[in-house]
């Protein structure tokens, strides 16, 4: 198999159209081209600036996830930060994890951030939706979100074999009319329940708002771990 590196995008262009197949860091479909057969040539971004970027605001989709730091809101770093293991965390990447895996942990950290992304394909780069992106398997450049004012994220233990641990994130965004608003999201299984509520009347109403949509459809100790943990996001100094 030819990795191919291109360090420019008309590079990834033509990488594209001559067949090569995207890839991340491999840690997903690496078994399975050991079992079905590898492809004549594949193409990593790793090199490419405009997918490397870590910044306010954007984060590029061949950033390795162990990079992922403070210069991206708590939800999307604790996240990454809860990817498998340290091991994989030093090899995969946004764009795999995001892209390429039927988990997603990314996911609901990126949509309590109302994130979109910036992908490219033969015809050049564009912006799009994240559901564009997950439906057709773009080839992920970036991810871009709005500053919220306050986000958190947590993951419950998994077991080993079992169905994939409960994630919940959560953040508060100021809308147009200047009041604050809760933005949810909810893993159960492979699942992701969203919602957004007001939450400038102040917890109780949020939550007892929250229990009207689909994440209060959740079943008892996902919802209480959820409601959990939304109150305590909205009781920091910033969250309500």
């Amino acid at each position: 198999m030819l990795l191919r590196l291109p360090e420019s995008v008309s590079e990834a262009q033509e990488c594209l159209a001559e067949g090569a197949v995207p890839v991340g860091g491999a840690t997903l479909i690496w078994a399975d081209w050991q079992r079905d057969g590898f492809p004549e040539q594949a193409v990593s971004l790793r090199r490419l600036p405009e997918a490397n970027v870590i910044g306010r605001g954007a984060l590029g989709g061949a950033v390795v996830l162990n990079t992922v730091d403070e210069r991206v809101p708590e939800v999307l770093h604790r996240a990454a930060a809860a990817v498998g293991t340290g091991a994989v965390r030093r090899t995969a990447t946004v764009g795999g994890n995001l892209v390429g895996s039927t988990l997603r942990c990314l996911l609901p950290a990126a949509l309590v951030l109302g994130s979109w992304a910036t992908v490219l394909d033969g015809d050049g780069i564009y912006e799009t939706d994240l559901a564009e992106v997950l439906a057709k398997h773009h080839l992920l450049l970036s991810l871009h979100w709005r500053e919220p004012r306050v986000s958190s994220y947590r993951k419950l233990p998994g077991e080993a074999g079992g169905q994939p641990p409960l994630v919940v994130a959560a953040a508060v965004h100021t809308d147009d009319g200047g009041l604050n608003r809760l933005h949810v999201a909810v893993r159960d299984g492979y699942d992701v329940l969203t919602a957004d509520v007001p939450c400038h009347e102040g917890i109780e109403e949020a939550i007892r708002a929250l229990g009207d949509t689909p994440v209060g459809t959740l079943h008892t100790a996902a919802w209480r771990t959820a409601r959990q943990h939304v109150a305590d996001l909205l009781a920091r100094p910033a969250g309500c």
